[in-house]
């Protein structure tokens, strides 16, 4: 194959690919939002197709649930976070970078305030379906393992030998939902970025005894 063959080939395998990403986050968001408004119960397969603007079908094609289709959101921010990291300036220290590839994926540009308390509710009673917990588990392991080879990348280590890049991965994921969590629980609503800034200082100084 001539090279200019191989690379419109290329091209279009690059362009396949990030359609049917757009796709799965187009149908994992509208999952998220009819789940959040409506209810766990009231929202089908059907609906979620429709609000995605595409086919029963094409949503089976990619994935087999609707609680898979909520917790490939969290595995495509994760995945963000794995490039934004890498796209960080080398030199920057290593807690910093995180701090800030997890603040572009988890807050609003404006630190703005969570969304209105029904939104907040919403939310809480779809991270409590039992159907739903299995599927994070799953998505937040492949988020880990893809935010691992990150570091690994940027601190020159091994992602299957050491130790350090799983650990900072673990350790990055555990941290964000705990801010994502306090955040949604707070008798006051507080801006996330906040609640993650606070939660990666004391992660960068080794977690000391308040």
């Amino acid at each position: 194959m001539a090279p200019a063959d191989e690379a419109r080939t290329a091209g279009q395998s690059g362009l396949r690919e990030r359609k049917k990403r757009e796709t799965r986050v187009a149908l994992s968001q509208a999952a998220i939002r009819l789940c959040v408004l409506h209810g766990w119960a009231d929202v089908t397969i059907d609906q979620i197709a429709a609000e995605a603007n595409v086919s029963v079908r094409t949503f089976r094609n990619y994935f087999a649930s609707k609680a898979e289709a909520i917790a490939a959101s969290h595995l495509e921010r994760m995945l963000r976070v794995a490039d934004d990291l890498l796209a960080r300036p080398a030199a920057e220290p290593l807690w910093d970078a995180l701090l800030h590839a997890v603040l572009g994926q988890f807050a609003p540009p404006d630190n703005s305030a969570p969304h209105n308390a029904r939104w907040r509710e919403g939310v809480r009673l779809m991270l409590a379906e039992p159907a739903l917990a299995g599927e994070i588990v799953k998505a937040n392991a492949a988020a880990q393992q893809e935010l691992a080879e990150a570091v690994a990348r940027r601190t020159g280590t091994d992602a299957e030998r050491d130790v350090h890049p799983k650990l900072v991965a673990a350790v990055v994921a555990a941290g964000s939902g705990v801010a994502v969590e306090h955040s949604l629980r707070a008798d006051e609503p507080e801006p996330l970025g906040s609640v993650l800034t606070r939660v990666f200082e004391q992660l960068a100084a080794g977690l000391p005894v308040p």
